[in-house]
């Protein structure tokens, strides 16, 4: 029997990467520290996702258990797994980090010379990059040199809707259709599993732009303009006319910065711009704006979904102006219940409006920060 551990039972874990593996003939153990759904995996064996979309399905997912990440347990279990993935969120990679590190020891010190891969399904660039340096940071030398041999760490671009709906069932999960789980092919160490729905990719950084730039941003933008006019959810916001054409705008903006870099072809991409629109308009789904904007200094951070794809356009001498609307928009954003929310709204207040985009952004070009500055003064009026 083939074991897959996915780190992370919440709704991206239970709702498409667990969910696929099962699918694809793995018992999957669910790892969290969350003790009430894993007992709950664990009485009952299995749950359903149910599809939302034009045409709805119920998909009934089995041959699973549960098990607390944070006891001893854990090490056994990895010590054993053919497969581990993750959806736990970037800042909580390190958290788990020295536990997979014991794993992997703990696979050397019994002679294991299985080769386990590592993927960090998370809405970041190289994440499983990032979880490998972490893990490395927690193995002896010796340990280090094993894992150079037998683990690898594939990179991965991963996208799905994932809305917290609340089911009668709680670990039951509501899920759009779509969805595309995009793995580094050279990354694999040993035999590459066959997972129906994982697409192995050659250049996976274009993959992870194209989300990126595409449906992360056009979700932000959406979002950050939908609480600014009082809606709650994304299919309300998406159908105000003007934020449609905002986001759609930006979206192309950013995407003529994707066909320049990639190489992409430009209709082709503009038919996906259309196609990830689309999803924002699923009914179904009711996906809150405050889930979709939370964390807006990462957002608008240089690496992120906002900035990068703003600069990365600029830099070919595309133009940028819906793009630096959606980033005032993200400047606007004050949500007292998001911790981040609340730290940029301090800055703004402490640091005033000029230094504080250069500290989140990391842009200092003066003309640039003008733009930015003027898109956050003028913003709410242009919707």
């Amino acid at each position: 029997m083939k074991t897959a551990i996915q780190f992370g039972a919440g709704n991206i874990g239970r709702g498409f990467i667990g969910a696929l593996l099962s699918q694809a003939g793995y018992h999957v153990i669910y790892a969290d520290v969350n003790q009430a759904v894993i007992d709950k995996i664990n009485a009952d064996g299995k749950y359903t996702v149910h599809v939302m979309d034009v045409e709805c399905q119920d998909i009934p997912i089995t041959d699973i258990s549960g098990i607390n990440s944070a006891t001893p347990e854990m090490v056994d279990a990895l010590a054993e797994a053919d497969l581990i993935t993750t959806a736990v969120g970037l800042v909580i990679l390190p958290r788990i980090a020295p536990t997979i590190a014991q794993g992997i020891a703990k696979r050397k010190a019994q002679g294991c010379t299985q080769a386990l891969n590592i993927i960090a399904c998370e809405n970041a660039i190289r994440a499983s990059s990032q979880l490998k340096e972490a893990v490395y940071g927690a193995l002896s030398e010796e340990d280090r040199a094993y894992a150079d041999e037998y683990v690898g760490f594939p990179d991965c671009s991963v996208d799905r809707i994932v809305p917290p709906v609340k089911s009668e069932n709680f670990i039951d999960v509501v899920v759009e259709n779509y969805y595309e789980w995009n793995v580094e092919k050279a990354s694999f160490k040993g035999e590459i599993p066959e997972i129906a729905g994982m697409n192995l990719a050659d250049n996976l950084m274009a993959y992870i732009e194209r989300k990126l730039f595409t449906l992360n941003t056009g979700h932000a933008i959406t979002a950050y303009l939908g609480t600014l006019k009082g809606y709650g959810t994304i299919d309300e916001a998406i159908a105000d006319e003007k934020i449609y054409e905002i986001v759609h705008a930006a979206m192309t903006e950013s995407g003529d910065g994707l066909i320049r870099k990639h190489g992409f072809d430009a209709e082709a991409h503009y038919h996906y711009i259309d196609k990830i629109i689309g999803r924002f308009k699923n009914p179904y789904l009711k996906d809150d704006v405050t889930r979709v904007g939370r964390e807006p200094l990462r957002k608008l951070s240089p690496t992120d979904r906002l900035t990068k794809p703003m600069m990365t356009a600029y830099g070919y001498g595309l133009p940028v102006d819906h793009l630096i609307l959606g980033m005032g928009a993200a400047l606007k954003y004050n949500n007292p219940d998001d911790a981040q929310s609340a730290e940029m709204q301090n800055k703004l207040k402490e640091h005033g409006l000029i230094a504080a985009i250069q500290e989140i952004t990391g842009i200092t070009d003066a003309e640039l920060v003008g733009r930015i500055v003027n898109a956050y003064d003028t913003v709410a009026s242009q919707i």
